[in-house]
């Protein structure tokens, strides 16, 4: 596709800024997060435009649209049960559209395999290790029993993890491998 290394390189910006402000602050902002999401299908429709005419204009638009709806399932899932923020799920949802469905999710997927490779080694840099698992199976057996004899875990008790710094790792990983490949 014309235009494809310009929209992997803006992919690894945003997740790269996304990375820093989720890093800085616990936050990402919406201007990143939503400009990218506007400008994707834009960017995708011109490129298309350029390289061979309208019906590629259609279809690099369409892919891209189709890119932020596939990518935004599972984090939207994961929104509704507190495990990740707002930000993330924007920012997920705004690289499937630069990155269209099948690299979006690609990127979505080693994310969640760097976010869960990072994490146990955070908790126990931390000393949190061995809670945290405690707690994740109460939250786990929760499921599985009735609502009356479910325990709950206090806020406080969990654990947090910023979720753009390993975005940020596995959209650049992915680049580097589709460039490579």
């Amino acid at each position: 596709m014309y235009g494809e290394s310009y929209l992997f390189l803006a992919a690894v910006l945003v997740a790269a800024l996304a990375a820093v402000f989720d890093w800085r602050t616990g936050e990402i902002p919406n201007w990143l997060t939503l400009g990218t999401l506007a400008l994707g299908p834009v960017a995708h429709g011109v490129f298309g435009l350029l390289g061979a005419g309208w019906a590629a204009a259609g279809e690099g638009l369409g892919l891209s649209l189709l890119g932020a709806a596939v990518c935004g399932i599972v984090p939207l899932i994961l929104y509704r049960g507190n495990a990740i923020g707002g930000g993330d799920v924007k920012l997920l949802v705004a690289l499937g559209a630069v990155l269209r469905p099948l690299v979006g999710m690609e990127a979505q997927l080693y994310s969640y395999i760097v976010a869960a490779a990072i994490a146990p080694i955070r908790m126990a840099w931390q000393g949190k290790l061995l809670r945290t698992l405690g707690n994740s199976l109460l939250l786990v057996r929760n499921l599985f029993v009735p609502k009356e004899k479910r325990r709950e875990v206090p806020r406080e008790m969990l654990t947090e993890l910023r979720f753009g710094p390993p975005v940020f790792i596995a959209t650049a990983v992915v680049i580097f491998i589709r460039w490579r490949g």
